[in-house]
């Protein structure tokens, strides 16, 4: 899962980051398709990410080049890197050092790593990543456009702390398989097996309002439901969608507390009071990213932040602010 810890260590993020063009006000649908459904989420980097060092002897290599967590490789020499696979078959027996090309806050650098033979094998000291895999909640699919969104807010690489920069990705088929409960200062998270091939849809964004992109497959048939402005949340009564179990989308009843404009993604802070869902989870776990939140019959938000110290609590960010990022990735 993906985890983000606050300094307040009260709130933590749920799972598994352009150019706009201006838009008009409320130039979304008025009606969009009701997600709630458990999805696999797949992003890749835009080369390979630094996430940490290992020594060899006493120093790592990467680490004595200057390299930090959180760069992005993306050359060797003259090879351009993409992939684990792309950096591991410039390392071979011919060379003992490599010439690389990394990118940190947006800016290109370059060093030089003197490789370490141990064992007949070249090695860089360095530990990295090129994707992220874990699972979410469909929050919805803007009928016209097909575009999905999900989340609520970004993906972050759990090694170092940021948003992950990606390339690419996809959502695909995710059967969730169980739930391990939410206790104070730990909480649980959905258990899934994944369907990698079955694919949904491609992602085009991570942002701070979540992970959008294009769904793929047929829409019809699937419920609508209208949207809310944000003046029309109330405190009181909701619900929201998600799936525990068999990927059967279910309905569990909130309290709202309290409702905030000032904030990008924590606009909403609510309170499980489902009986149910307090049995099975004992309030929010990871994989509740993205369940739509529901108030008089209509969608009014998105699940994204638990409370740690009270799981029964959590955070969800207006519908509007995503279907507002939904509409520039149209």
């Amino acid at each position: 899962m993906i985890l983000k810890k606050f300094k307040n260590k009260l709130l933590l993020l749920l799972l598994l980051t352009i150019v706009s063009i201006p838009i008009s006000i409320n130039a979304y649908s008025n009606n969009i398709v009701l997600g709630g459904d458990n999805i696999g989420i797949e992003i890749r980097s835009k080369g390979v990410l630094v996430v940490g060092f290992y020594n060899i002897g006493k120093n790592s290599p990467g680490k004595s080049a200057g390299l930090q967590k959180g760069d992005v490789i993306t050359g060797v020499d003259d090879t351009v890197i993409n992939s684990i696979t792309d950096l591991s078959e410039v390392i071979d027996d011919s060379k003992n050092e490599l010439k690389i090309t990394y990118i940190r806050n947006n800016k290109k650098y370059e060093t030089t790593i003197k490789l370490v033979k141990e064992e007949d094998i070249y090695k860089t000291g360095l530990y990295i990543k090129d994707k992220i895999i874990g699972i979410g909640t469909l929050t919805f699919i803007d009928p016209e456009s097909k575009i999905f969104a999900s989340l609520g807010h970004e993906i972050v690489e759990s090694n170092t702390g940021l948003k992950f920069e990606m390339k690419d990705g996809s959502i695909f088929k995710s059967e969730v398989t169980g739930v391990e409960k939410s206790s104070r200062n730990n909480p649980g998270e959905k258990n899934a097996t994944y369907h990698v091939e079955e694919k949904y849809g491609t992602i085009t964004k991570n942002k701070n309002n979540g992970i959008y992109g294009k769904y793929e497959k047929s829409i019809e048939g699937k419920d609508t439901i209208e949207v809310a402005n944000k003046n029309e949340v109330k405190i009181g009564k909701a619900y929201f969608r998600t799936v525990l179990k068999n990927n059967v989308v279910e309905e569990f009843e909130i309290n709202i507390l309290k409702v905030n404009d000032n904030d990008p993604t924590k606009n909403i802070l609510f309170e499980v009071t489902d009986k149910n869902l307090i049995s099975k989870t004992n309030g929010i776990v990871q994989g509740m990213s993205g369940s739509p939140i529901i108030q008089n019959n209509k969608i009014i938000g998105a699940v994204t932040h638990v409370l740690t110290d009270n799981p029964r609590r959590g955070y969800g960010i207006f519908i509007t602010n995503m279907l507002e990022e939904a509409d520039r990735q149209g």
